[in-house]
């Protein structure tokens, strides 16, 4: 049976040249716009001396635009080629690193909500490549747990930028602009990958000139991303609750640096561990990845209720760190199954547009409850992450369907 999981005893070895081209871009891109991200509230708040509301402003147009792009992303590379579409999406990240030579906040804003679309722009065409690049289906989710690690490494490595950048306090405009070196490297490591260059054919998946369905389990599987979403909250929200915890700016920086090591050492580690088909994956995917995520905001609130202290408020962050790697490494791998050929990366484009849908309202929320009380919001992320998990294991019986449809070779 056609299998999702990588046993570590494959067949073929699966880091090809074009795997690791791939990987690294998404390194260098993250180490690049991560950075950015990171600094970027400081920058408007404390250098521009705007509201706080303001920032909410432009994470609301940053998410909501990307919904749009993630759908027109994955739709312009099944027509276009996906390679194409992946690089012009990279190449044009680097405004984002524009966004501190202004002094005027609508045009920071702009430059950085442009960047951003335009990576969200790119995301579903580069995991169509990185699933051209791995033809056997049981090593797909190795790859992507390897794309995982490779990219939340990126992430924390910006972090650590960020903090010595500003520690030293060197200019905003200088801290983004150093941002572009890698993002430009991100581009010209993911030109190396020659994978994503034929354009599908609906012919390619279509039974009397009809292009083939998506399988049984794809519809619940964008529900269960979507819900996700509305919980996946910025990492923000547990730096300022570990802060305010008790523990210090010092523990805060600690849980971001904590939250990133045990997401990419999920996305490297656990590949091997999971199923070999897809009933089995969403199974893995509700109770570790979206139960991860809900179990993770239950101690977060847990421990800072009852005044617990870091020995509580620290395991919530690396369970959250854990849940997230899961879902990175298995929503991918599944949908590359569920929506495979000339479908692809309209299916990636729904399952980024989904999340982003999820993203732009979840931080909304997360915020107006926070500041009411940090428990509440995490309670709520808790029941929403735990409805997602069991829309999942609803979608089981369907996933078996697939299973049964991919053995007959359908």
């Amino acid at each position: 049976m056609t299998g999702i999981g990588g046993t570590g005893r494959l067949r073929a070895p699966w880091r090809t040249g074009d795997v690791w081209a791939i990987s690294l871009s998404a390194f260098l891109a993250d180490l690049g716009y991560q950075a950015v991200l990171a600094g970027f509230p400081l920058f408007l708040v404390l250098e521009l001396h705007q509201p706080v509301i303001l920032f909410g402003v432009a994470s609301a147009l940053s998410y909501g635009g990307g919904t749009f792009f993630s759908l027109l992303g994955g739709r312009l590379g099944d027509r276009l080629g996906h390679r194409r579409v992946a690089l012009l999406g990279n190449s044009l990240i680097p405004l984002l690193s524009l966004s501190a030579l202004s002094t005027s906040p609508s045009v920071a804003i702009g430059l950085l909500t442009g960047g951003w679309w335009f990576r969200n722009l790119r995301s579903p065409s580069r995991r169509v490549m990185l699933t051209e690049a791995v033809p056997d289906p049981s090593a797909r989710t190795a790859a992507f747990g390897f794309l995982h690690a490779l990219d939340v490494g990126g992430g924390a490595l910006a972090g650590l930028w960020v903090l010595v950048a500003v520690s030293a306090h060197l200019p905003y405009r200088w801290i983004f602009l150093a941002t572009a070196v890698p993002l430009v490297a991100s581009t010209f490591a993911l030109s190396r990958a020659r994978t994503g260059v034929r354009i599908p054919r609906p012919s390619l998946t279509a039974t009397a000139g009809q292009p083939r369905p998506p399988l049984p389990g794809a519809g619940a599987m964008l529900l269960a991303a979507a819900l996700y979403g509305f919980t996946f909250y910025a990492v923000g929200f547990p730096i300022l609750t570990v802060a305010q915890g008790g523990g210090g700016a010092v523990a805060g920086i600690g849980a971001f640096l904590l939250f990133q090591a045990v997401s990419a050492a999920t996305g490297y580690l656990l590949p091997r561990l999971l199923g070999s088909t897809l009933a089995r994956g969403f199974r893995e995917l509700a109770w570790l990845g979206y139960g991860g995520g809900a179990l993770g905001a239950v101690l977060l609130a847990t421990g800072y209720g009852l005044h617990l202290g870091l020995a509580a408020l620290l395991p919530g962050v690396a369970v959250l760190g854990f849940g997230l790697g899961v879902v990175e490494t298995l929503e991918p791998s599944l949908m590359s199954l569920l929506r495979p050929g000339a479908a692809a990366g309209r299916g990636f484009g729904a399952l980024a547009a989904a999340r982003s849908w999820g993203v732009f309202l979840g931080n909304l929320l997360m915020g107006l409850l926070y500041g009411v009380a940090p428990q509440l919001a995490y309670a709520y992320a808790a029941v929403v992450g735990a409805a997602a998990g069991a829309t999942m294991l609803a979608a089981v019986p369907r996933a078996r369907l697939s299973d049964r449809r991919l053995a007959e070779g359908g």
